[in-house]
């Protein structure tokens, strides 16, 4: 008998279950991995290429269903066949639900696997072409800023209600949501937006070296400073300084910028001279300023002149419907800079998108849509996405096992990876083969 090329996973609690499905497929000449858990069934999964699986629903600690949806998302293309000897009307939608292939109930007739196995081998999962509605094309973005959710529309409505004032503006919000884009948006569609527009990370640069970089510098103020140097404050005249992690500035710049509200004046080190400045300050972080100001950290009277105008920018967990109209944002833009088109992608991907919290928000996934399009040939399937997007299984929740069942675990385990020759596997574990059978079927 030639063994044929296809690897079956057999997955089952049922040791006589087991050895009947393996005696069918040897016969048929395939090459059969058998897992007596759920566990046992991923292990032999991450390392071994699977052509079909074949499992039972009803199993201790984690059961079948876990595994489909593990499959069903970890290895798409996988057909899946369920054996199980509890059928149920629930289970059996389920089942097809997850994408699987054939549904065999015990007892089965040996022609009975074997038209199931051939099916499920033949079964060609072909994914449906990009089905989604298309976008709206009105109300889904302001400046740079894209969704159509509640949460965006308030947003909006403040930026159109400042931007062409020079209020000192606010913006609160988690990293990687945006403030930015906020900030860009109220500079650039608003009347000042021929004015410059003047960017400072303040936890980029050095706490000694920031008071020097916003407000400038005189010769010889110290060790370097070989000539006069205008800072972010004199280039951003008469139009916007977005001052960033703001939260980071020392007590010492906070008092110049208090000075710089106040007053609409600045100094440069070194100098006693004054200067006129027409700019519009606005300021953001993800750090909890009042709990910065318990600590002595923050100036109470600087963080009121900075929220004339407060903006709080969402995670993206609370506004979920907008992550569609992102991805096809990010798609639209790597897709001409990689592949010289738009890439769409599949239903069932964008699903695992929408359903993700995403704690890293729209910068985590810009660079996870990225890296999707960099991999992919036509569209962004399931397999593109990471596995940590991906359902898992947590093995944390199962109960702990007896010694007993440790060791019959232990034992079909050396099996699989002998492919169920009982004289290697005795000799591994140091018994004999009587012994094996033995303890398999107690």
């Amino acid at each position: 008998m030639v063994l044929k090329k296809e690897n079956i996973l057999i997955v089952d609690d049922d040791i006589n279950i087991l050895e009947l499905l393996q005696r069918h497929l040897h016969t048929w000449g395939y090459h059969v991995y058998k897992a007596i858990s759920v566990r046992e069934a991923v292990n032999i999964l991450k390392d071994n290429t699977i052509n079909l699986l074949i499992t039972d629903l009803k199993m201790p600690e984690i059961d079948g269903f876990e595994l489909i949806k593990f499959v069903s998302e970890h290895y798409p293309k996988l057909p899946k066949l369920i054996v199980t000897g509890y059928p149920s009307v629930q289970d059996s939608l389920s089942a097809i639900k997850s994408g699987v292939a054939e549904y065999l109930t015990k007892p089965f007739t040996k022609n009975e696997l074997k038209l199931a196995v051939d099916k499920s081998l033949a079964s060609n999962p072909t994914f449906q072409k990009n089905s989604q509605k298309e976008a709206p094309k009105e109300n889904t973005s302001y400046g740079e800023i894209i969704g159509a959710s509640q949460k965006i529309t308030a947003v909006i409505e403040i930026i159109k209600r400042v931007k062409n004032n020079k209020a000192t503006i606010f913006i609160n919000g988690e990293s990687g949501t945006g403030k930015e884009l906020v900030a860009r948006a109220i500079h650039y569609q608003g009347k000042f937006s021929r004015a410059p527009f003047i960017v400072v990370n303040c936890g980029a640069i050095p706490e000694n070296l920031l008071e020097s970089e916003l407000f400038g510098y005189v010769k010889g103020a110290f060790t370097g400073a070989d000539n006069d140097r205008n800072g972010f404050f004199q280039a951003s005249n008469g139009g916007t300084i977005f001052l960033d992690e703001i939260g980071n500035a020392s007590l010492a710049v906070q008092s110049r910028l208090l000075r710089v509200l106040q007053e609409k004046k600045v100094i440069k080190v070194g100098s006693q001279k004054t200067e006129d400045i027409d700019v519009r300050i606005i300021s953001a972080t993800n750090s909890d300023l009042k709990e910065l100001i318990n600590k002595n950290l923050f100036r109470e009277d600087l963080y009121y002149r900075l929220t004339v105008v407060e903006i709080n920018v969402s995670p993206l967990r609370e506004r979920k419907e907008d992550i569609p109209l992102l991805v096809d944002k990010f798609l639209f833009k790597y897709g001409i800079e990689y592949k010289d088109r738009f890439v769409k992608i599949s239903p069932e991907a964008l699903e695992i998108l929408q359903r993700h919290d995403w704690p890293g928000n729209i910068r985590e996934l810009e660079n996870i849509l990225q890296h999707a399009v960099i991999m992919c040939d036509t569209n962004i399937e399931v397999s593109h996405l990471p596995n940590h997007l991906k359902y898992n299984i947590d093995f944390s929740i199962g109960a702990l096992l007896s010694l007993k069942e440790m060791e019959k675990q232990y034992i079909q385990k050396v099996l699989n990876a002998t492919n169920n020759n009982k004289t290697k596997a005795a000799k591994i574990l140091q018994i004999d083969r009587k012994t094996i059978r033995q303890k398999l079927s107690e």
